[in-house]
């Protein structure tokens, strides 16, 4: 019959690093989701500048977008039309990036 000495630490050990890489993971999604947050309120903000008229707002908005991102804006009849688009990467070169993408629709006002 063979010893088992020394079975638990190796589960043990299992368990620990299984435990850091779901971690490890969580905080990649929750990098992407803020990134993403982030991108929806850059398009909501320049559509509403838009909406009004008010292009130098519009691009200070801009400017609050993370580095890399993409803006349209296109009209749409009566409304503007704001598409937002970053190649997200959290971790730089580590994990693969993730295409994001925000779009937000406002009336023009009158």
């Amino acid at each position: 019959m063979r010893s088992e000495r020394g079975m638990v630490s190796v589960e043990v050990a299992f368990g620990a690093l299984l435990s850091v890489l779901v971690a490890l993971g969580l905080c990649y999604l929750i990098a992407i989701v803020v990134q993403l947050g982030q991108l929806q309120a850059v398009a909501g903000e320049v559509a509403r500048q838009q909406a009004r008229g008010d292009t130098a707002a519009a691009q200070r908005a801009q400017a609050d977008a993370p580095a890399g991102t993409r803006v349209r804006v296109s009209g749409s009849g009566a409304d503007v039309v704001v598409e937002v688009e970053l190649p997200a990467r959290p971790w730089a070169g580590v994990l693969p990036g993730v295409a994001l993408h925000a779009r937000a629709i406002v009336a023009k006002e009158v």
